[in-house]
């Protein structure tokens, strides 16, 4: 099975928003897990410096060879995350995606998974898709995902470093 929209469609994921324009309250507000897709087409092309915010005095910019060692070619899926309720219960899709495009848009984030997306030029033409899941079942769904991907392409989508743990 691959990953991309149509499969991801099936698999009960919704939105596939562009980020410029995504509405952020027509986001769900509870938990789940959340995609970045590029559209169809989309060629990759990489900025100098990322647009992202600074985390713990740490630039977010990689070299031009090492976002292009990153870059899966034959990926539609860039970036797999999840949205946790948080240890007060108030967190969730919306908030997490919006902290997320925030990041992006230069504002200092609370971690910073997904940071390879903003070093990629015309970010905001990046769909974003989400999934609502129960909390107990967030951290086993990421990880599986990561896991198709691995082996569909022998590595994590670009932007994930890291791979989930169930």
């Amino acid at each position: 099975m691959q990953l991309n929209k149509k499969a991801l469609k099936v698999d009960g994921f919704t939105g596939f928003r562009p980020i410029a324009t995504l509405e952020i309250n027509r986001i769900p507000q509870h938990q789940g897990i959340f995609a970045v897709l590029r559209p169809e087409g989309f060629e990759p092309r990489f900025l100098t410096k990322s647009t992202a915010g600074v985390f713990k005095k740490k630039n977010p910019s990689l070299s031009q060879a090492e976002l292009a060692a990153e870059w899966v070619a034959d990926a539609d899926v860039l970036f797999i995350g999840k949205a946790s309720p948080g240890s007060k219960g108030n967190r969730g899709l919306r908030r997490q995606i919006q902290e997320f495009v925030d990041f992006g848009k230069g504002k200092p984030p609370g971690h910073w998974d997904g940071r390879l997306i903003w070093q990629v030029a015309d970010a905001g033409k990046l769909l974003v898709a989400w999934k609502e899941l129960p909390a107990e079942e967030l951290n086993a769904a990421q990880a599986n995902y990561h896991t198709q991907f691995h082996q569909l392409h022998g590595r994590l989508p670009f932007a994930n470093l890291v791979q989930a743990r169930a």
